[in-house]
Order: structure tokens, then sequence, then C-alpha cells
């Protein structure tokens, strides 16, 4: 078989794996398992915020959580394996945009938006589901430790202050993307709703509202911080999601704004349960 023809076969391997019922139901699990994940996240910001629990109100904390109840192996490996299939699926929709990617002008731009927007989604389920398997395998390791490591690593390459400086203002600009999303509701763009009663659209609709901003401004302050640390070549700043949440309870009406952003995650994970349901919009 030609080199060609070879490429062929994978790339149309590749798509049959992504429009694979099997793959697709277990999608729907790892969607489940996220949303999971961002419920147990704003339980913890709201124990920080009132001076209660020991965990890190991070994806850490969250699978420390996971790990302490009574059937917390077998749940991390479902969670895990989960992710690990959302990651194949969402890697999957680069090969549905790859055909755009010769084409010109729009047609061009959204095949390439969307296979870059697929690539960074893989990349975060994979890392949650990596940071499940640890957990599963009786490792205990802090996300925001981690990210310090990470930051000072890179802060030590060749202009590696300038990758992490970019880095940040990616997440940052992420983050403004949710909260623009959620005042927009163009998040109603990536969900089906058209077998939705009036009052399922209206609980979404609203799920959405909160959850987005939520979200946004939590992914803001990571990247504001992981910014920050670069600016200042400092990596103890970049102390992730547990970071950003401590950072927010020292302003002015912390607890009070660190309980709205709470309510915000956990909107954003009963949001994921919805998009479980119903599939997204390609």
């Amino acid at each position: 078989m030609s080199v060609q023809g070879a490429a062929g076969s994978a790339l149309g391997a590749a798509r049959q794996a992504g429009d694979s019922d099997a793959l697709e139901h277990l999608a729907r699990i790892g969607l489940l398992a996220y949303g999971v994940v961002h419920l147990l996240v704003a339980w913890l910001a709201l124990q920080l915020a009132w001076g209660g629990g020991g965990e890190s109100a991070d994806q850490s904390g969250a699978m420390s959580t996971l790990a302490e109840s009574p059937v917390g192996t077998p749940l991390l490996w479902l969670v895990a394996a989960g992710l690990i299939a959302l990651a194949a699926w969402q890697a999957a929709e680069v090969f549905r945009w790859r055909s755009g990617w010769s084409a010109s002008g729009k047609a061009r731009r959204t095949a390439l938006f969307k296979s870059g927007r697929a690539v960074a989604k893989a990349v975060v389920y994979g890392a949650v589901a990596v940071l499940a398997i640890r957990f599963a395998t009786g490792a205990r390791s802090s996300s925001s430790q981690e990210q310090q490591q990470t930051t000072a690593g890179v802060l030590g390459w060749p202009g590696g202050r300038w990758l992490v400086l970019g880095a940040g203002l990616v997440i940052l600009g992420i983050g403004v993307q949710h909260v623009v999303k959620g005042v927009t509701t163009r998040f109603l763009k990536q969900i089906d709703t058209t077998g939705c009663s009036r009052g399922a659209v209206t609980l979404i609709t609203r799920l959405g509202q909160v959850g987005f901003p939520g979200k946004g401004i939590a992914l803001g302050l990571v990247g504001g911080l992981l910014a920050y640390a670069a600016i200042t070549f400092d990596p103890d700043k970049a102390r992730g999601l547990d970071g950003a949440l401590h950072t927010l309870l020292q302003a002015p009406y912390g607890k009070w704004l660190l309980s709205a952003v709470a309510l915000g995650i956990a909107a954003f994970g009963v949001f994921l349960f919805a998009r479980a349901r119903y599939p997204e919009r390609t």
C-alpha cells in the first residue's frame, strides 16, 4: 500500500472512530464525570469561602475527595475512562474538520478554529484523566504544586518567560470568552435542544448564563496569575485554580465573591450533564 493510501486509511479509521456510537456513549460518560469534577470543585470552593475543609479547591482536591469515598478507586477509574473517551472524541473532531484546512476565506478560518478548539479540549480532558489515574493508583499530587514546578521549568528555558506569559494570556482570553458566551448565550450553539421541552431549554439556558461566567472568572484568575508569574519571574505566583480562588477570597467581600464563583462552577457542572444528554452541535 502506498504512503498516501495508508494515510487515507488512517484518516478514514479516525473518522469512523469519531463517529462510533460506542465512543460517543463513553464520551457522554466523560461529560458526566467532568461535570462531577466541577461540582466537587465548587463544593471545595464553598468550603474554602466559609472556613471549612482541607482539600485544595481544584481538580486534585476533587480527585482526593473521590478517592476517600467508599467506592473511590473504581469511581476514579470510571472517571478516567470516560475522560479518555471524551479526549479521543474531541481529537476525532480534528479529522472531521481537516478537509476545510485547504479551503479559503471563512471556511478555512472556521475549520482551523474548530480543529484548534478540539485539540485544546482533548488536552484538558486528557490531563484530568491522567490526574484521575494517579489517584486511582494511590499516587497523590497537587495541581497547584505541579503548575508551579512546570512554570519554574519553562521559565528556565530561553524565551521561557514569553512562553509562560503567552500561556497566561491565552487562558485569560479563554476565561473572557466563557464570560462572553454566558452573557450572549452563544453556548446554546454547542448543544442541540431541538428535542427539549420549553422548560428544559429555559433550565439549560439559565445554567449556561450562570455557569460560563463563573468558570470564566476562575479561568481568568488562573491566567492572570500565570501571566503575573512570567512578569515577576516568580513561579510561586502560578498557583493554579486553588491559588486563584484563594486570591479571590482575599479581595473585599471575598467570601461572597468566591461563593458566587463556586455557584457558577457548580452550574457549569450541571450544564455538562445537559451536554451529556443532548449532543453537541459541530
